[in-house]
């Protein structure tokens, strides 16, 4: 299950937010989304879980939750509609 976590503080890493999911279950892969020209943190990633039983209860405790600076908000990502 694909998950995202917005409101990141610009210097969480992709090594604390993968830790901070691994709690809860196994991590396939975790990208926070950085800027092109800076490379700098837009403040959104994404943690993609196998187990869905794992992924839910991660977004239902992770929810609201302080990281660093910043209380992030989590929830289920939804894919994105196909354009034509």
């Amino acid at each position: 299950m694909k998950i995202l976590i917005r409101n990141l503080d610009r210097q969480t890493t992709q090594e604390e937010l993968a830790s901070l999911f691994e709690a809860f279950g196994s991590v396939q892969s975790c990208t926070i989304v950085v800027d092109e020209k800076s490379g700098a943190s837009k403040g959104f990633g994404f943690v993609e879980m196998p187990k869905p039983g794992e992924a839910k209860a991660a977004i239902k405790s992770l929810n609201n939750h302080a990281l660093g600076d910043a209380n992030i908000r989590v929830k289920k990502a939804e894919d994105k509609p196909e354009t034509k």
